[in-house]
């Protein structure tokens, strides 16, 4: 096995564990991540249309 998939595999095993462990604060850390990916789309179209807007 090389060693990217040794990383890959026990990358995958702790996210499991953290998951099935900590159920309400991993829910906690994607409604977190989720809020950034919008806010972050919302300020690239405020962007885009003021681009070609103005």
């Amino acid at each position: 096995m090389d060693v990217k998939k040794v990383l890959i595999i026990t990358g995958a095993a702790l996210l499991v564990f953290f998951l099935v462990t900590q159920p309400v604060q991993s829910a906690g850390i994607v409604n977190s991540i989720i809020q950034t990916l919008r806010e972050g789309a919302e300020a690239v179209i405020t962007f885009v249309r003021t681009v070609f807007q103005g």
